[in-house]
């Protein structure tokens, strides 16, 4: 007797779930993402003072009890600037993560189906693929004036090309299995051979690709804001922070060493994420557990 679809998908997860436990690592790194969430969605609570409050009689304090972080050269905490600015990087790298694989899937399902179209958009993807996409995001930024939404666009588009190359690999593979040519010989319309046995063959590789994404995402947004191509300076993000203190750096060394600890840790975590579930996720590695 076949087992239900309900059965197997409940299967499925408690191996992966098994397999996910395994790796400490990965394990440690989303224990870390989730307390660097909550201290961006906390952070009005959490936050000893108003990040954009200037106080010049107390410019470039040291880390004391009053402030923890110390203070900048306009006298603005720095422990509530890198708690706000959390909130930045958090949300670009979620934000770009999220529209890249939407609009990958949706490019590589349709390109890597149809032979015709394949040739003419993958000739566009290799193009922006041959632009760095730090220096492909400057440009666009370029282009437009500094915001939290442009810089989402700006790095959206200079990642999308990677995920649709994955995805119309993973397409010209599966496009080939006994089951879609079955599908196929029965008459199914094409939306519905992406949709229901194409596309759930997707999702394992797509939220792997998607953790990358999101961690090479925070790295983008701290460069555009670090050479002031980014957020604007009234918005407290990692980059600019250590932006605004990098002529200071031999008499107030905090003020790039704690943000920079946070941005590494939070890139470091999504990667450790990253790479349990791709060891979680695929097959083969699964076996050998």
């Amino acid at each position: 007797m076949a087992a239900s679809p309900k059965l197997g998908k409940v299967q499925d997860w408690l191996r992966f779930k098994d397999a996910f436990r395994r790796h400490p690592t990965a394990i440690a790194g989303g224990v870390i993402l989730l307390v660097m969430i909550g201290i961006a969605i906390l952070a009005p609570w959490l936050g000893t003072v108003d990040p954009q409050a200037v106080a010049p009689l107390n410019r470039l304090k040291q880390p004391s009890a009053e402030y923890w972080f110390g203070s900048d050269m306009l006298g603005r905490d720095v422990y509530s600037r890198v708690l706000y600015g959390a909130r930045v990087s958090l949300a670009v790298g979620m934000a770009v993560a999220l529209l890249t694989t939407l609009f990958g899937l949706a490019i590589g399902l349709v390109t890597g189906y149809i032979r015709w179209l394949d040739a003419i958009v993958m000739r566009v993807m290799d193009g922006l693929m041959s632009i760095p996409p730090v220096l492909l995001a400057i440009a666009l930024m370029a282009l437009t004036r500094a915001s939290i939404q442009n810089v989402i666009l700006a790095i959206t588009l200079a990642e999308v090309p990677r995920v649709v190359r994955l995805v119309r690999s993973l397409v010209l593979t599966l496009r080939e299995e006994p089951y879609v040519e079955a599908a196929i010989a029965a008459g199914t319309s094409l939306p519905r051979i992406l949709v229901r046995h194409i596309l759930p063959n997707t999702a394992a590789p797509l939220l792997v690709q998607g953790t990358y994404v999101c961690a090479s995402a925070m790295i983008t947004e701290a460069i555009l804001s670090f050479i002031g191509a980014g957020t604007p300076p009234n918005i407290p993000s990692w980059g600019n922070i250590m932006a605004e203190a990098r002529s200071l750096f031999r008499i107030a060394g905090y003020l790039l060493l704690f943000p920079g600890i946070f941005l590494s840790l939070t890139v470091l975590a999504v990667n450790m994420l990253g790479d349990g579930m791709r060891d979680a996720l695929d097959p083969r590695l699964a076996r050998r557990l």
